[in-house]
């Protein structure tokens, strides 16, 4: 627990936005201040950013500027020494020592791991305190991913288990942003949903999405889709119909791989509630090792996008859990 009662700081660097969060001693998902900025593309500029993320959370907190430790989730592959080798999403965080900047910028310790471990620390304390194996999916900007089992975080030997999205799920199919080809956020992630709405509007199957990007293909984003959906687009919804065809794809294997007791849903593109998660699970029924003989459940997070940023403070207060304590 923070030292005294004190609060602490959790931060969720996104590939297209920050998430920072105070959060008070044992309170679960209660945070006390929250913060967002946008993700800069270099690293000077995101190391500054995450600067003033933190003094603005100090000074929303009760206690001024007295916080506990900071723990800040980064997306992509992060090593065991909480560096990350690759960030697809956000290449600004590639080869900085987040830990040893923050914490000698503000003198408390400090954990980075994984953004998608941080999410599923929080989730299975919070969504799923009572399952032995949680699995968390992240559907953002990419697909992020992490696997707890009896309460611990499932790393592999470098660190990098959990990494969902580059699962390859259509060989020969589009490049991804880590190098490979057909991985599985290039069709099911938030940036995969422009994606396959583009691909739809230049095969003649999506006209009214297109209309609504003033006709011009380049235009059309996963949010102008999701719109179009509301107001009950039908070029929209088979747009999302296969977009849940390929999430489900990748949960199938996931299932197959791991047998989890549940797996959670997070990320941007889960605020679509059963718009999406309606039609995965319509999905995943006609898949035989999935539909017979498994009880494998299939939520929402309840914390949105905030599991991030909570569990980032969680594993800071924790720092056994996490790959070494550096501080």
């Amino acid at each position: 627990m923070p030292v005294g009662g004190t609060p602490n700081i959790g931060i969720d660097i996104g590939g297209t936005k920050i998430l920072g969060v105070v959060r008070g001693p044992a309170s679960g998902e209660t945070v006390q201040a929250q913060v967002n900025a946008l993700t800069p593309l270099e690293s000077h500029e995101l190391l500054a950013a995450l600067v003033d993320v933190v003094d603005q959370l100090l000074a929303a907190t009760p206690l001024g500027s007295r916080i506990s430790s900071i723990g800040v989730g980064v997306p992509g592959f992060v090593g065991r020494d909480g560096i990350a080798t690759q960030s697809p999403n956000a290449p600004a965080v590639v080869g900085l020592d987040l830990s040893g900047f923050l914490a000698e910028r503000f003198g408390v310790p400090v954990v980075v791991d994984n953004d998608a471990n941080c999410a599923a620390v929080a989730t299975a304390r919070i969504d799923a305190p009572d399952m032995d194996h949680v699995v968390v999916v992240t559907l953002g900007t990419g697909i992020g991913g992490g696997i707890v089992v009896d309460g611990r975080i499932l790393r592999g030997h470098h660190g990098y288990a959990g990494e969902f999205g580059h699962m390859i799920v259509d060989v020969g199919g589009a490049e991804c942003p880590c190098g490979q080809f057909g991985c599985w956020e290039v069709l099911a992630s938030g940036s995969g949903l422009g994606r396959l709405a583009r691909r739809a509007a230049v095969e003649g199957r999506a006209e009214s999405v297109l209309a609504a990007a003033g006709g011009d293909v380049e235009a059309i984003d996963g949010p102008l889709v999701s719109r179009c959906l509301a107001v009950g687009d039908a070029g929209a919804a088979a747009i999302f119909d296969e977009l849940a065809s390929w999430v489900a794809v990748g949960l199938v294997n996931i299932i197959n791989i791991l047998d989890p007791a549940i797996i959670v849903l997070g990320g941007g593109l889960v605020r679509e509630g059963d718009a999406l998660l309606g039609r995965v699970r319509r999905e995943l029924a006609g898949y035989p090792t999935v539909a017979v003989g498994r009880q494998t459940q299939i939520r929402a997070s309840g914390m949105g996008n905030a599991a991030g940023a909570i569990g980032a403070a969680m594993l800071a207060e924790t720092p056994s859990e996490v790959r070494r304590d550096r501080h």
